[in-house]
């Protein structure tokens, strides 16, 4: 029994997995940043909205080599949505931050995702904490067992 209920779990995080990518896809396509890829818009959200920060800074949280975030930051600076700017204190360091076009771009995924989790914790009040205990225990294996 417990081994058809794993395949079930494994079977419906996968699908939703996918799912989840393939919707949010659709949504920016018929949006207003329709010339932007998935990739685009996350590495837009792993840019943050308020400060500018460092290529190596943004790479690191996506995961991504420096070379990687690049060749994406290129095409989101002709895009409209990243500019580069030197530091200040270090003129050697180059930091890229989201312009107003940008911003709009982190504002609307992150609606679809506050959106996304509305949705998943509506009328759970009682059993929020096992889909947050889940979903970190979830976490916190990828993290152990593949970073």
């Amino acid at each position: 029994m417990e081994q058809t209920a794993n395949l079930v779990l494994s079977e419906f995080l996968l699908k939703t997995f996918n799912d989840i990518l393939a919707v949010e896809e659709y949504e920016i396509k018929k949006g207003p940043f329709s010339n932007l890829s998935i990739s685009e818009i996350h590495t837009i959200a792993a840019m943050g909205m308020y400060k500018p920060r460092t290529m190596s800074e943004v790479a690191a949280d996506l995961n991504v080599t420096v070379g990687t975030l690049t060749a994406a930051i290129n095409n989101l600076v002709k895009k409209g949505c990243v500019e580069r700017k030197r530091d200040e204190d270090d003129r050697r360091v180059v930091k890229i931050q989201l312009t107003k076009k940008g911003k709009l771009a982190y504002r609307i995924h992150e609606k679809f995702h506050l959106e996304m989790v509305k949705e998943t914790t509506k009328g759970l009040p009682d059993r929020e904490n096992i889909l947050l205990d889940s979903l970190r225990k979830l976490y916190d294996h990828f993290i152990k067992t593949y970073k």
